[in-house]
């Protein structure tokens, strides 16, 4: 067995426990937000929350993340960085059964042919991608990130971001503006997994040398768990925040694109895994990232669908719209209190909605 399959194996059980804690956070989210204390009823409603670490499915979330991107850390030291960013499609075929079963979503047949799209894309990613299993030296990575080429696309990729960003300030079109969202969060967060492989590159290597304890003390090795550190925090603090703004069904299969495709260019610029490609590799590859985007494109919920619900605020509240359903819920609690019990929980001010500039 090659160690690229070892790699692979280990990758796909962390996906699978990555989703996992994915659609747990996002259950805890959901559950924040039937704990709330009514502050305004107008056109919207606005409703005070509890901080997220309070409840139960929210922490263990993070413990399976957590665990999931450990064992993910482990794998990349043994395969291509481009050949495991395109396993993450296993948590396209886990999400709906976790979405179904956690979180009560309703799987449509539109849901599922745009997932099968996003899977065959993976599929030939995977099976036409790179599959040597380099060891590197710290001064082979170390002249990498000094590569000409390497700073160009690194340019790029700021440009990227500084685009994305401004589209989604601007907050226009209900869909470009959680896709602007994922892009600036996949774009910076898959920088993690080039900091993640170089260490974990670099963990391999010490265990194989006799000369194991400087190649862990160095300078370099540190810089490397800082920027992991660094890109690692924000993916996971900009996944927690799109988690509680928009539809775990749609936000999930837009961050886990955006963080698969910029892993693999990072990959194919960094280690330049793409010499081992001929004229069918690239012509697989570029038909699996077509795939990949039709199911894109597929994943887009209907207008209705969107204009449902609320968002959650900066400082912690939610805005509700008339017509979502826990809007009308929350009027039915107030208009009729003596047939809910729950009402001696929520606190009614009686304040207009342009007073509190929401």
């Amino acid at each position: 067995m090659g160690d690229w399959v070892i790699g692979a194996l280990i990758n796909l059980l962390g996906n699978i426990f990555i989703n996992f804690g994915t659609n747990l956070l996002k259950l805890g989210h959901d559950e924040r937000k039937k704990h709330f204390v009514l502050a305004n009823v107008g056109t919207n409603v606005r409703a005070r929350m509890k901080p997220i670490i309070y409840f139960q499915a929210w922490r263990v979330g993070i413990l399976f993340f957590a665990i999931g991107n450990c064992l993910n850390f482990i794998s990349f030291g043994y395969a291509a960085q481009s050949l495991l960013a395109a396993l993450g499609s296993i948590q396209f075929i886990s999400n709906i059964g976790f979405a179904y079963y956690v979180l009560n979503k309703r799987v449509t047949i539109k849901l599922l042919l745009a997932t099968a799209f996003v899977v065959v894309g993976n599929i030939f990613l995977v099976a036409f991608g790179n599959h040597q299993s380099t060891v590197y030296t710290p001064e082979q990575l170390a002249e990498n990130y000094t590569n000409i080429i390497f700073l160009f696309y690194c340019l790029s990729l700021v440009l990227v971001v500084a685009l994305h960003h401004s589209i989604y300030n601007r907050g226009e079109g209900q869909m470009l503006v959680p896709f602007s969202y994922a892009v600036v969060s996949g774009a910076i967060g898959s920088c993690s997994v080039l900091f993640a492989k170089s260490l974990s590159n670099m963990l391999r290597l010490s265990m194989s040398s006799s000369d194991g304890y400087s190649i862990l003390h160095s300078g370099f090795t540190y810089s490397m768990l800082l920027m992991f550190l660094s890109t690692g925090g924000f993916w996971m603090a900009r996944l927690n925040e799109g988690l509680s703004r928009f539809d775990a069904i749609l936000i999930v299969p837009m961050f886990q694109i955006a963080w698969t495709f910029f892993s693999i260019c990072t990959g194919f610029v960094y280690f330049e895994e793409y010499k081992v490609f001929d004229a069918l590799r690239t012509t697989m590859f570029i038909l699996g990232m077509m795939s990949v985007f039709v199911g894109i494109y597929l994943l887009a919920p209907d207008d209705d669908e969107l204009s449902k619900g609320g968002e959650v605020l900066k400082d912690g509240s939610l805005v509700l719209s008339k017509d979502s359903n826990l809007s009308q819920d929350m009027e039915r609690l107030f208009i009729m209190p003596s047939k809910n019990s729950q009402i001696k929980d929520i606190e009614i001010i009686w304040t207009s909605y342009a007073d509190e500039n929401c």
